[in-house]
């Protein structure tokens, strides 16, 4: 069995995420979440949807990019 590098949990069924922000083991998406998932500059909250990146910068949404002086950012629209 392996064990979640966050939260220490031996599980059967751990898997395991490489990405550009980092990699590990883990024993839920939430945990992996935890570990992984980048944080909006303005605000700080877990960016777990799409987000808005600018200037190599990320930010939950276009109001908090727009908050901190990003004038062309808009969210997507259809």
């Amino acid at each position: 069995m392996a064990k979640c590098d966050v939260c220490g949990n031996e599980y059967d069924k751990a898997f395991e995420v490489t990405g550009p922000r980092g990699s590990g083991t883990f024993d839920s998406f939430e945990c992996a979440i935890h570990k992984l998932a980048p944080r909006c500059a303005h605000c700080g909250c877990m960016v777990i949807g799409h987000g808005i990146e600018a200037n190599g910068t990320f930010y939950c949404c276009a109001n908090c990019a727009r908050e901190v002086g990003e004038k062309g950012a808009r969210d997507r629209v259809a």
